[in-house]
């Protein structure tokens, strides 16, 4: 009786254990972050103007992004003037997410500063997301309008040969509306 005790009791303390374990957060170790809410990477990724995936909505639409288009350009048989307008292209974006990626990286700064001074009240922390939440969208912005800037220097066979070169396989080249009546 005394061994069956025993054994229900260490169940009892190794499942307590597994319990308290498990319920470890996932943001462990995070808290060392110079901003909680923004890992390195990402912060890298917005002070060096990355694309961070915001365009996928157009590269996957067969909208090819500057930058790719730049790195295939032997492949897709750029004209002079296609590159020189690509170049152009890719140096505006890149320009204005740099200045965005900043703004949103200070603006996350402040709202982390005021969390860990314990300073934040509702009016103020409204105010902050809104001015982040509009930065995002500015960064995202600028980003797809440089994809959908790009298609209209691009022939629909060099669409299509970039999507094949980016892996993304399409069997014709992309409906080109300025082609088709459209």
């Amino acid at each position: 009786m005394i061994r069956v005790a025993l054994f229900a009791w260490l169940v009892i303390v190794a499942t307590t254990a597994t319990g308290i374990a498990q319920t470890t957060s996932p943001y462990t170790g995070q808290e060392q972050r110079t901003i909680k809410a923004l890992s390195d990477d990402e912060i890298r990724d917005l002070l060096e103007a990355r694309g961070m995936g915001l365009a996928k909505a157009a590269e996957l639409n067969s909208y090819p992004g500057p930058l790719h288009v730049l790195q295939l350009a032997n492949e897709l048989g750029l004209s002079d003037a296609q590159r020189k307008a690509t170049d152009s292209l890719y140096a505006t974006m890149r320009q204005r997410a740099l200045s965005i990626g900043r703004q949103i990286v200070e603006a996350e700064r402040t709202l982390d500063r005021a969390f860990a001074n314990g300073a934040i009240e509702s009016a103020t922390l409204r105010s902050q997301l809104r001015a982040i939440a509009t930065l995002q969208g500015e960064l995202r912005a600028v980003h797809l309008e440089a994809h959908l800037a790009q298609r209209a220097l691009l022939t629909p066979e060099q669409i299509a040969q970039y999507d094949a070169l980016r892996g993304y396989r399409r069997s014709a080249p992309p409906h080109d509306p300025r082609r088709h009546g459209g």
